[in-house]
């Protein structure tokens, strides 16, 4: 069930291999985090700087979670005995898979891990080999270990070490099955304490299922566990042991097919074809059956729908809907456990971890995972049980769900005080929009506004107005025809959470309030009465513009289905530049926990040196607001006269204004890139005013600054906030064509800020 089975993705042997040795071998490395590029940076580092914290950690060692990376690294460890779907390779052979495990860790969870692998498939000696790991790890990743071996050695390791230690192939699978099987049973209208579960597969992730669903409330004897001998019945003695024998159930079934007759769920953990047409359709109503078993299923979803068409199914591939896939859960447990320092994962943490799962995959799907899935829209129901790998929700869900499960049962060495803060920081370790925003959507939603979205009835939109509306950031206001808004909103499955205003700009009744307002604005311009009429009652963007500088609502966002020039323009005609200040675009371009705004991106062709003086002043004071002290450096192809070019002498005119302005900001140029973005290089110039990496960079005109922060986009996969449209009269906002619903969302929050007095 993990998310590195690939045989369906046909990868050759080829691509695998040129994969894993290209450049430098393997899939892991490690980066110091701090600086370590002078003699004085070694010396703090190593000797003798280094005694300092570890003679504070001597005297207390919980301070080894504040002075070193323990509180956030995790071993994965294995002896190879279990590998995947390749059985017992050992345990070199099983170190790139482990290598893979570390990578997973690190991608959705921002956990550091190190895999071991330990060459011992004596119990003992491996006990002994792992047990005295607690000192250098916040948490043991146990990983492929046959059963069952895997069994003894997770109780040891629990009962020795004094961190988490947490057998994947076991709990992991069994949270996210349960989490799929919380929402089957809500689906079909089942009560888990009514159901009837068969379970065919006695190995670790078998015998783990059966003991959280119990956990979870399903009887024990509603849970039949079959293996190659069949049901694991009271009296059993052939093929035994204490970890069977603890979920033999009273039944009279003894065959697989026995005990499937009738059943609600059935999960397998066994082998292809373990499970048949006959066998299926001899299930209750409705039934769920998770074919879990890796790389093939016991029996296709293709060859249940032929049989049994209303039951729900789930495999552990990632073609099929419905993956069962451990990557759901284990980085954000860890997560979620290191950040309280666990001393152990409790079956309340798991419970919690699979109840979170199964929550999220309710709400509504963000773009950004529909796309990761070739477009396909994943909306709640049948085949869609379980959130898909690369929704970016998962880390704050799960994880605040399992430490708050932490803390309830008392194994949190360090209760997190503010959940709330937590989430954000949580959601700021993989987004890196998401620190920069936070505090503006928290001004926002303390001031709820009216936010007009002009173009209502596009889906994208709709979406964007309801996660505006549920976030608590204002009350949306969609411009179209109400039939069709609510028509769209019934054929993507979102409900009206309430509170969502939709305008017919043909129908209003402030129509002829709109058209004299424009009149009166455009008549010594060539606009005709009628002319102003047309707009209003056919140009949602004028309408939703009219809107706001009329005062019926705070803010607007447009751009989905136009461009920025048209939709500029449309607004333009409604709403005037602030008296003082400059029109322009920002982007805000955030890349490896780095931010830097650049300007003018959409609005001037060839900014004058008073342009470009005011364009700076106005970044700066949006930087500073946004919570970035302003660094500026005004862009060219020269640095400080060198080469001496005419074209660079807006630049350095420009710098001079700002002298004569006196601001409270650092500027410096005409500069070229590099050396505004690297402080190494200011050394060459050691009269240069910046103290460090420039965080605002003025372009000197608009081709270089589109293509620059779109070069950056796609190349360097930085994120983008904006453009944003900074220096109207009244707050309104244009996203680009084509963006997601969060685009919209950030636009609307940005505009509702703006509106914010």
């Amino acid at each position: 069930m993990d998310s590195t089975e690939n045989t369906n993705k046909r990868i050759t042997d080829e691509e695998a291999l040129a994969f894993h040795s290209a450049g430098r071998p393997g899939k892991i490395s490690i980066a110091p985090t701090k600086p370590l590029t002078t003699q004085r940076d070694l010396s703090l580092a190593y000797s003798p700087g280094v005694a300092v914290p570890c003679l504070h950690i001597e005297k207390d060692p919980r301070l080894a979670y504040e002075y070193t990376s323990k509180g956030n690294l995790v071993a994965v460890i294995s002896n190879g005995t279990a590998v995947l779907g390749l059985g017992d390779i050992g345990a070199l052979a099983s170190k790139p898979v482990m290598e893979g495990k570390a990578v997973l860790f690190k991608r959705f969870a921002d956990v550091d891990s190190i895999d071991l692998e330990v060459d011992t498939k004596d119990v003992e000696e491996f006990i002994n080999a792992v047990r005295f790991l607690s000192p250098s790890f916040g948490g043991i990743n146990l990983e492929d270990i046959r059963a069952p071996e895997c069994f003894i050695i997770e109780q040891r390791l629990r009962e020795e070490m004094d961190i988490p230690v947490f057998h994947d192939d076991q709990h992991g699978t069994a949270i996210i099955a349960a989490a799929g099987i919380i929402n089957a049973l809500h689906l079909t209208g089942r009560d888990i304490k009514k159901s009837r579960m068969v379970i065919n597969g006695a190995g670790a992730a078998g015998i783990a299922c059966a003991e959280l669903v119990k956990a979870m409330g399903m009887p024990h004897d509603n849970v039949i566990l079959c293996d190659t001998k069949g049901v694991i019945y009271k009296g059993r003695s052939a093929g035994m042991n204490q970890w069977k024998s603890a979920h033999a159930a009273e039944t009279k079934a003894r065959t697989l097919t026995e005990a499937l007759e009738g059943s609600d769920v059935f999960f397998g953990l066994s082998a292809k074809g373990a499970v048949t047409q006959d066998m299926v359709k001899k299930m209750a109503d409705k039934p769920i059956i998770f074919a879990m078993a890796n790389p093939d299923p016991e029996i296709t979803p293709e060859e249940v729908r032929e049989v049994r068409p209303d039951a729900i199914v789930a495999t552990g591939r990632s073609d099929y809907p419905n993956q069962v896939n451990n990557v759901l859960g284990f980085p954000y447990i860890f997560r979620g456990a290191l950040d309280v320092q666990a001393s152990e994962i409790n079956d309340q943490m798991k419970i919690a971890a699979a109840e979170a799962i199964a929550a999220l995959a309710r709400e509504d799907v963000p773009d950004e995972v529909d796309q990761a899935y070739s477009g396909r829209r994943l909306r709640y129901g049948p085949e869609y049980i379980i959130p898909a790998p690369f929704d970016p929700r998962l880390i704050v869900a799960v994880s605040s769900a399992v430490a708050r499960a932490a803390m309830d049962t008392g194994v949190a060495r360090k209760p997190i005080e503010d959940m709330r803060a937590y989430r954000n920081e949580l959601s700021a370790r993989l987004d890196p929009t998401a620190a920069s925003l936070q505090r503006i959507f928290d001004r926002v939603a303390a001031n709820p506004k009216r936010v007009v979205f002009a173009e209502g009835e596009e889906e994208q939109t709709i979406r964007a107005a309801v996660l505006f509306k549920n976030a608590g950031y204002g009350t949306p206001v969609l411009v179209g025809r109400e039939d069709r808004v609510r028509a769209t909103m019934a054929q993507i499955g979102l409900s009206d959470p309430g509170g969502i205003e939709v305008h017919n700009a043909r129908l209003s009744t402030n129509n002829k309030k709109y058209t004299e307002f424009l009149y009166k604005r455009t008549q010594r311009k060539g606009a005709l009465y009628r002319d102003c009429q047309r707009l209003v009652n056919q140009d949602r963007n004028v309408f939703a513009a009219c809107m706001v500088a009329s005062g019926d609502a705070d803010a607007m966002v447009t751009g989905l289905t136009r461009s920025l020039a048209v939709c500029l323009d449309d607004i333009t005609r409604v709403i005037d530049p602030q008296q003082g200040k400059r029109l322009f675009a920002l982007a805000m371009v955030i890349a490896a926990n780095r931010t830097v705004f650049i300007a003018d991106t959409s609005v001037h062709e060839l900014p004058s040196a008073e342009e470009l003086a005011d364009i700076a002043v106005q970044t700066a004071a949006k930087a500073r607001a946004l919570g970035h002290e302003p660094r500026v450096a005004l862009l060219s192809f020269s640095n400080f006269g060198n080469p001496n070019r005419e074209k660079a002498q807006r630049i350095r005119e420009a710098v001079e204004i700002l002298d004569r302005r006196n601001v409270d900001f650092e500027y410096d140029g005409e500069m070229s890139a590099d050396v505004a973005l690297n402080p190494e290089l200011h050394k060459l110039y050691p009269f240069c005013r910046l103290t460090g990496a420039a965080n605002i960079l003025i372009m000197p005109a608009l081709h270089s600054a589109n293509i620059s922060y779109k070069l950056m986009q796609e190349l360097s996969g930085a994120s983008v906030i904006g453009p944003l449209l900074i220096g109207l009269e009244k707050p309104a906002q244009i996203v680009q064509m084509g963006a997601t619903v969060s685009d919209i969302v950030n636009a609307a929050a940005l505009a509702a800020h703006d509106a914010v007095r």
